[in-house]
């Protein structure tokens, strides 16, 4: 089947989801309201089930020349005891800059494919025209879902705060660190920068709102291990992004008509597990397969439905319990046990 698809948003889902549908035979608009690829930098995981989506686009080796592997993956306390160890190869993951992955979805795309710097507002959403599909791949707040899906619901705070940035200098270990509370990671992201992320509960920055950000993470991680140290030492002078933590509650259906919802419109989640991105990947992947392969777009979209929205509700849940263990105040013993069960599971 081929037809007509308005791709809202032109991040990572709705780049992936363009080029699979060019490559199905369809004709394709993305709409994007930024007057770019959105970037926010920092490196992201891209598990096997995304490397191989994108080697069926053809992308996989363009990815891979970008990524880095870790040579090993540590999860440890803040004195530094390990908790788990694992090398790359049994983990199979590639960390790729966000910028260096989006350049390589935007590079070859038609011209005027995208549509950069252009709103899509509820009206082009409820009545999108000639258009046979519109993919909402428009993020956590999604346009496309709180005007085209019956029900909808709104996005929900995990109750902890994230920040996180770049550093001068290269890492061949990746780890993250547990702390009460808190927890901290640090992943190489090419071979001159270190990628950092830290994320607490909301309730420890009560009074320290108005703090430097540098400063104020210095005083909460001061005194952790040496690769905690090492990132801290090297942050004056550089950004950092901070953010509240919200997922999505499970939604009946990612279909509705004609709207279909990919990505972190239709199931953002906790950071965790490193799977936001991969799992957008392989939505997407997946709703260009059912497109091209079903002789109707309401087959082909059912099909994706079944076929994505029970393993990404999964993954949703599983994202939000590490975010709350991960970050506990008591219940260290529980808590690592936990840390050693994802250590095996990897």
């Amino acid at each position: 089947m081929h037809g007509r698809a308005l791709v809202v948003g032109g991040g990572i889902a709705g780049l992936v989801a363009a080029r699979g549908l060019l490559r199905a035979g369809w004709e394709v608009e993305v709409r994007e309201r930024r007057s770019s690829p959105p970037d926010i930098g920092g490196a992201l995981g891209l598990w096997r089930g995304s490397m191989a989506a994108l080697d069926r686009l053809g992308l996989g080796e363009r990815v891979r020349e970008r990524a880095e592997r870790p040579d090993r993956g540590v999860i440890a306390t803040p004195s530094g005891r390990t908790l788990v160890s694992a090398g790359s190869q049994r983990a199979d993951v590639h960390l790729v800059p966000r910028s260096s992955l989006l350049a390589v979805l935007v590079e070859g795309l038609p011209e005027g494919l995208v549509r950069w710097d252009t709103p899509v507002t509820d009206a082009d959403v409820r009545d999108p025209g000639a258009f046979d599909v519109v993919v909402g791949a428009d993020g956590i707040h999604s346009l496309v879902r709180s005007t085209a899906l019956p029900g909808a619901v709104a996005p929900r705070p995990l109750g902890t705060v994230a920040y996180r940035g770049t550093v001068p200098g290269r890492v061949g270990t990746a780890t993250e660190t547990w702390g009460r509370g808190m927890l901290f990671g640090v992943t190489p992201m090419d071979d001159r920068t270190t990628n950092w992320f830290a994320s607490l509960r909301t309730e420890l920055l009560r009074g320290r709102e108005d703090r430097d950000r540098v400063d104020l993470l210095r005083e909460l991680y001061g005194g952790w291990h040496t690769p905690v140290t090492c990132v801290l030492d090297a942050l004056p002078g550089t950004g950092v992004d901070r953010r509240e933590l919200y997922d999505l509650p499970a939604l009946a259906s990612y279909v509705h008509d004609r709207h279909v919802l990919i990505g972190d419109a239709a199931h953002a989640m906790a950071p965790n597990l490193g799977r936001g991105a991969c799992e957008s990947i392989i939505d997407a992947a997946a709703l260009a397969d059912a497109l091209g392969a079903e002789s109707t777009v309401e087959g082909a979209l059912a099909r994706y439905d079944r076929r994505r929205r029970g393993p990404t509700r999964r993954v949703v849940r599983a994202s939000r319990a590490v975010n709350r263990v991960s970050t506990a105040v008591r219940l260290d013993g529980p808590r690592n046990l936990l840390a050693r069960a994802l250590g095996h599971l990897v």
